[in-house]
């Protein structure tokens, strides 16, 4: 059985909660836990409340999954929608920056 959380609108871009999303994909649940919890990384705490709240929905749902059996199917960090904002330059043009946000996607199983 599957069982999911998302957090959407993280501002973080992509790119750099993609390391973290890696090294937690495939690993048990205490394991990627662990994992988040050491990790000095502002993904790594982001990460780490999608997973809790994606076990939360595990032990909630009718069935009881045991929290030592779930596995991380999938963790993600997908693109979000872009603050577009815009910076003075030279000879009065204006330059944009580009403020990423990401959605965070953990799925986890318990099939082996």
């Amino acid at each position: 059985m599957e069982v999911r959380a998302i957090t959407k609108y993280v501002r973080i871009s992509p790119s750099k909660a993609l390391e973290i999303s890696r090294l937690i994909q495939g690993k048990s649940v205490n394991e990627a836990l662990a994992i988040v919890e050491i990790s000095p990384r502002k993904a790594a705490r982001l990460f780490a409340k999608t997973l809790k709240s994606a076990v939360a929905n595990a032990e909630g749902e009718p069935n009881r999954l045991n929290r030592n059996d779930l596995k991380v199917k999938r963790a993600a960090a997908d693109p979000g929608p872009m603050l577009r904002r815009y910076r003075p330059k030279a000879r009065g043009s204006a330059g944009r920056i580009h403020k990423r946000m990401s959605n965070f996607t953990v799925i986890l199983t318990d099939e082996k």
